[in-house]
């Protein structure tokens, strides 16, 4: 039986088979809880238990972790899957997976010598609870960098001040669109070192999602990926121990070298679930215009030159995205790397816009083929979650701007910058 993560991950090998069926076995779950999740705007608590009790949140994290073991391709393929279920849960999959850079590059950074042997410590200790968080113990986590700050020069700026007090650091700032707000057994918030107005400064901590001083930023009500949780939190001199912390000056920015792509290395997935949403849509509405027939002939829907027109489009667009994922996964995975960074961020910038606009165009064919009826079913689903594509993280214009400034310029967009001093008031 071909697996759903094989529909965008072909070739798969026998140990990534064998995790692609872990995902295959939570799809009818999910699947199921889809339109309420959409209907309702919230995440379904009960996957954290099903996806724990199975192993997937440990999906990336080594075996020696308590992990299943699996890297980009198998996280890829995953997200694909799942967002061919539900696209909501598959983004805050996505975003619990991306946790684990904060340990996986930790410990590449140390492996690398990026550390000097007091540092070594402090770091070994933060990214194996990271690690044995997500693979031994089964927790679901949120990462929380984003914010409503924009600057020109940076894709992501932090002012959410850490500052040094007995025994810890006092965090306090606002982390707006954080994915799994209240669901999430852990969090893990990004924060700029007080005295320092650069990159060097960013620091990570685990915060008590219960804790003092710590409360949700705005109940997630958007037009898309509805399910995710996504309302961030509000900081008020919360409280993070030493222990709990990764507050060693330059140690993010160092972890971060270690990554093969932009960011965390792990980006391209979160679109994967824009790709598997793409493909489910298309897949519904095909089914539609074959069943159901014509009053008069009794011919399917489907044959009739408008619809078979969109039709056309639409295995146009899905297969655009398939083939472009495909390709960013061989630039960021291939042994020996087939091109530098350099060329793997410049392919990733354009790859993330025309996976979410021919996946959005998928969307909106199909609901156009669907007529009427299809603005009270999931076709309008589908375009409601898809919709969060063209604007999440970076529209495609964005993503076409940059990369022509790194083909031209031969430099990219800071990835991080620090802010002024938040005020922890919600946007």
């Amino acid at each position: 039986m071909k697996l759903t993560g094989e529909i965008l991950l072909e070739g798969m090998t026998e140990a990534e088979r064998a995790r692609a069926k872990v995902v295959e076995s939570v799809l009818p779950a999910v699947r199921e809880a889809a339109r309420e999740v959409d209907a309702n705007a919230q995440f379904h608590m009960p996957h954290v238990k099903q996806f724990s009790e199975a192993g997937l949140l440990g999906l990336i994290i080594p075996t020696e972790y308590g992990g299943l073991g699996g890297g980009l391709r198998d996280m890829a393929a995953a997200c694909f899957a799942l967002g061919s279920a539900c696209p909501s849960t598959a983004l805050a999959f996505f975003f619990h997976c991306s946790a684990a850079s904060r340990g996986l590059l930790a410990i590449e950074a140390l492996e690398a010598g990026l550390f000097n042997e007091e540092e070594s410590v402090q770091v070994r200790n933060f990214a194996e609870q990271v690690l044995h968080g997500m693979g031994r113990d089964g927790f679901w986590f949120a990462n929380f960098a984003s914010e409503s700050v924009k600057s020109e020069k940076a894709a992501v700026t932090i002012s959410t001040k850490a500052r040094k007090v007995e025994g810890g650091y006092l965090l306090n700032g606002v982390k707006s669109f954080g994915t799994g707000t209240g669901v999430a057994d852990k969090y893990l918030v990004t924060a700029s070192l007080e005295g320092y107005d650069t990159a060097e400064g960013l620091c990570t901590f685990f915060v008590d999602r219960d804790g003092d001083g710590v409360r949700p930023r705005a109940p997630w009500d958007a037009i898309g990926m509805r399910g995710t949780s996504s309302g961030g939190i509000v900081l008020e001199d919360c409280f993070v121990p030493d222990d709990k912390s990764l507050a060693i000056p330059g140690a993010f920015t160092r972890c971060m070298q270690m990554s093969r792509g932009s960011f965390v290395g792990n980006q391209m997935a979160a679109v994967c679930g824009y790709a598997g949403s793409a493909h489910s849509a298309y897949q519904n509405v095909l089914k539609h215009l074959t069943e159901k027939k014509f009053a008069d002939t009794g011919k399917p829907i489907g044959t009739a030159p408008y619809q078979q027109e969109l039709i056309g489009k639409m295995m146009v667009d899905v297969q655009t995205s398939l083939l472009w994922l495909r390709r960013q996964l061989d630039l960021e995975t291939s042994e020996p790397p087939i091109a530098d960074k350099h060329e793997v961020v410049k392919q990733w910038r354009l790859c993330k816009g025309v996976v979410a606009e021919a996946g959005f165009q998928v969307a909106a064919n199909a609901l156009k083929a669907s007529g009427t009826s299809g603005t009270m079913g999931d076709p309008a689903r589908y375009l409601r979650e898809m919709t969060m594509g063209i604007v999440q993280a970076f529209p495609a214009e964005r993503g076409r701007l940059m990369a022509a400034q790194m083909e031209v310029e031969g430099a990219e967009q800071s990835l991080f910058g620090v802010g002024e001093k938040s005020s922890a008031q919600p946007a």
